[in-house]
């Protein structure tokens, strides 16, 4: 076996390129449905592909998507979008070193900043490894979420209704999987609680996707609670 044969054996091989490859198959699937659920409710098929390129955060545009489709403004949709990716702030100043000094690579790095290449970055231990890991995730989840925002979007328009295949459901389903290893810790679990009470209770209430919006009033669950009731607790 020739060095080139034994390098391509040995990167498939690579546990993080499997769990990275594994993730970028989840989210083309979840893209998928995005682009889907937005033709069927009346987004221009041009204009989420340009989402899915530009935006590059699913819950973000399945936010904006659900308040357009209700009526709102596009500014409410903006802002609201801002204000769920506001988590970006401290990722930033904790992967930024792996960026490079470069503007272009450090614009490039910006924008692949989700979740997911995060978490994989962090999880290594060296800044070699968490450097390879952030690129390698970034890079492949951007090249999976964009082409399946487009290619859903297609199918939406032939489809009708994406709930008939369970696409509405793929969204939910993915961003479950993400928070339920962070439940363990009391404080993620206090906050998911009162979020999720906020949503239910304000839905019959609020037009379709502000919910969401209002249920980010649990992150205030997340703060320290004053030392004399953590020590009651």
């Amino acid at each position: 076996m020739s060095t080139a044969q034994r390098t391509r054996v040995g990167f498939w091989r690579d546990a993080l390129v499997r769990d990275v490859l594994s993730m970028a198959l989840a989210m083309a699937i979840v893209g998928a449905s995005l682009g889907a659920i937005a033709v069927s409710e009346g987004v221009p098929l041009w204009m989420i592909t340009l989402m899915g390129a530009v935006v590059f955060a699913g819950g973000s545009e399945f936010m904006a998507v659900g308040l357009l489709a209700a009526g709102a403004a596009p500014v409410t949709a903006v802002l609201s979008g801002l204000l769920l990716n506001a988590r970006h702030l401290p990722f930033g100043l904790a992967v930024g070193g792996l960026f490079g000094r470069s503007w272009p690579r450090r614009l490039l790095g910006s924008h692949l900043m989700v979740d997911e290449s995060v978490a994989f970055a962090l999880a290594q231990d060296t800044p070699e490894e968490k450097r390879r890991a952030y690129w390698l995730t970034g890079t492949a989840l951007y090249c999976a979420w964009a082409p399946s925002v487009f290619l859903g979007g297609l199918l939406g328009q032939g489809v009708g209704d994406p709930g008939a295949f369970g696409l509405d459901a793929a969204m939910p389903a993915a961003l479950l999987a993400l928070i339920v290893p962070s439940l363990r810790e009391f404080r993620t679990l206090r906050a998911v609680v009162v979020g999720v009470l906020v949503a239910v209770l304000t839905t019959p209430v609020l037009p379709e996707g502000l919910p969401v919006v209002a249920a980010l009033v649990g992150l205030a669950a997340a703060l320290p609670l004053p030392k004399a009731l953590e020590e009651a607790r």
